[in-house]
């Protein structure tokens, strides 16, 4: 590979169309303000750098970054790229992964409004993250021991599996599909309206009006604290270890609490049955 280091950049396109190189140790930044800095590359490695431009990785075709920081100023920094492994580094600029495809993110942090849109094949591990609409239209994917906070989180997503994350989100899973939850805590309001098929197991579900509108949902030993008018207009098979406050027309299926506060049922359509159980966390 070709080995560039301990250079500072900051013209456009600056390593535009190069194969197979080594860049460690350079900064990206300065008067000229050039943008893209990688783009329509192919077999790139970055280690130790810092980014404040914009766009550096746009069309590359097999990248690894370790231990870089992208800062605030790094705008969209992944776009349309492929075969992404990165490491140790600080995601921070807006909309920083978009369209890209078999990309794993391991020790990260990442703090990037709009990230992730429409990617595919998307591995995340031991990840602290921050954001809103993270992950709109993202399929195939799979998180492990991640923290996240921000509004309007995993939207339209297919295909994905959590596990032993915790999610303080608002809005989040709405329109999901084909979606596992386990061994999760997730915190916040009207989670996963409109979803399709969608399992919570061994989960703790924290806010108001969750779990409504949906198809094919399950929950499987799970706590829920602070649920209000939940599983409204919903097809349910639910497993529930703690009281629950109010649940409202379930159209079928069965929710088994052992207590709930109120269970309204004014609609004729809502066939649900709540059955009440002894046992109890």
């Amino acid at each position: 590979m070709k080995e560039f280091s301990n250079q500072n950049y900051d013209q456009e396109r600056a390593f535009y169309g190069e194969k197979e190189i080594f860049v460690h140790d350079c900064t990206f930044a300065g008067p000229a303000d050039g943008e893209s800095a990688f783009k329509e590359c192919a077999d790139v490695r970055v280690q130790s750098c810092e980014f404040d431009l914009r766009y550096p990785f746009w069309h590359v075709q097999g990248l690894e970054i370790g231990e870089c920081e992208l800062k605030e100023t790094c705008r969209a920094a992944l776009w349309y790229s492929t075969d992404i492994d990165i490491k140790n580094t600080k995601l921070h600029g807006i909309k920083a992964l978009r369209e890209c495809r078999d990309v794993h993110i391991a020790d990260c942090t990442v703090r990037s409004a709009e990230f992730g849109w429409m990617s595919a094949r998307v591995e995340m591990q031991d990840v602290s993250a921050e954001g809103e609409y993270f992950m709109f239209r993202g399929e195939n994917l799979r998180f492990e021991n991640m923290t996240f906070k921000g509004k309007y989180s995993f939207q339209y997503v297919k295909n994905a599996v959590f596990e032993h994350c915790d999610l303080d989100t608002k809005d989040a899973f709405w329109h999901a599909e084909n979606v596992l939850v386990k061994n999760c805590r997730v915190k916040g309001e009207y989670l996963a309206w409109y979803a399709k098929h969608i399992t919570f197991e061994n989960c703790t579900i924290i806010g108001t009006q969750p779990l409504c509108y949906c198809e094919g949902l399950k929950l499987i030993n799970c706590e829920m604290h602070e649920c209000d008018l939940a599983f409204e207009r919903s097809e349910v098979e639910a497993e529930v270890t703690t009281p629950v406050l109010s649940i409202k027309n379930p159209l079928s299926g069965k929710i088994t609490v052992p207590a709930v506060g109120e269970v309204i049922l004014d609609i004729p359509e809502a066939k649900g049955k709540v059955n009440i159980s002894t046992v109890s966390k």
